[in-house]
């Protein structure tokens, strides 16, 4: 998802239009792969509700990284929005009783460590620069939670709804990001092109099965150990790929930063 947007993105079209695509894609895949159609009128309403928050975050955190961007800058706000991963994890221990041994913990504060290296920069910030720190902890906060709804959700909703959850939760956030999408529009006058909703539809398909994968790991293992394997993975594939199709280059921090997500693998599946 990370790689198509990163391809195919533009400040020329309307930020909201490959969103939106991805959104829709995932909507009618959820539709699709529903088995019965009727479940649309007629699930859980703890289905709908779950669905309902779970869009809602996903583009309420997004508003927020956009908003951290401009003010605090991208690399600030990307490290605390991959910190995130401490909210699904505090959850998991308080409300769903998982205990983590020592040895996860010591992979889930590697995972932290290497995020925050990876995200680093060589220099700190001066003393006469502002920053929002309120904000970041709703990019922290909220992204965290987008992440979490596919724990709370594996805890109390029903598991022959699954695809009524997807669907409601990737309908959901389409629709806010289609009224997004208008308001964008009205303000700068920003179209989206058939190029942007392509990309949505690239990124659409992986982003769908990638939830509904998540949710099937949470079935069967601790989320102590799914949701760092999940984020960190996703920071290596990304990583390996940009190094070979963009030619982008790390730091040393960031290069200690992968080793540390490597040996945090490691230590939360032994």
């Amino acid at each position: 998802m990370a790689l198509v947007l990163r391809f195919f993105s533009s400040s020329e079209n309307n930020r909201y239009g490959t969103l939106l695509g991805n959104y829709l894609t995932c909507t009618a895949a959820g539709f699709l792969l529903m088995k019965d159609k009727s479940l649309v009128f007629s699930g859980n309403p703890v289905t709908y509700l779950c669905g309902l928050a779970g869009g809602i975050l996903f583009v309420v955190s997004l508003v927020c990284m956009q908003s951290g961007i401009m003010k605090n800058g991208a690399i600030l706000t990307s490290a605390f929005s991959k910190l995130g991963l401490i909210v699904p994890l505090a959850l998991s221990i308080v409300f769903f009783h998982e205990t983590p041994g020592f040895l996860q913990m010591a992979g889930v504060v590697l995972v932290l460590t290497a995020m925050w290296l990876f995200n680093g920069q060589n220099s700190s910030f001066s003393r006469e620069q502002n920053i929002d720190f309120p904000l970041l902890i709703a990019v922290l906060f909220t992204n965290g939670m987008a992440d979490a709804m596919a724990k709370v959700y594996e805890a109390i909703g029903l598991r022959s709804e699954d695809s009524l959850y997807f669907f409601f939760l990737f309908f959901s956030a389409a629709l806010l990001t289609f009224f997004l999408l208008i308001r964008e529009f009205r303000k700068t006058g920003k179209k989206t092109s058939w190029r942007d909703l392509a990309a949505g539809i690239l990124v659409g398909i992986p982003n769908y099965f990638s939830s509904v994968l998540l949710l099937k790991a949470l079935n069967s293992i601790e989320a102590l150990i799914v949701y760092p394997v999940f984020s960190s993975g996703t920071i290596l594939i990304v990583t390996f790929v940009s190094l070979i199709a963009f030619k982008e280059r790390l730091n040393r921090k960031q290069l200690l930063g992968l080793l540390l997500i490597l040996l945090s693998i490691v230590l939360l599946n032994l």
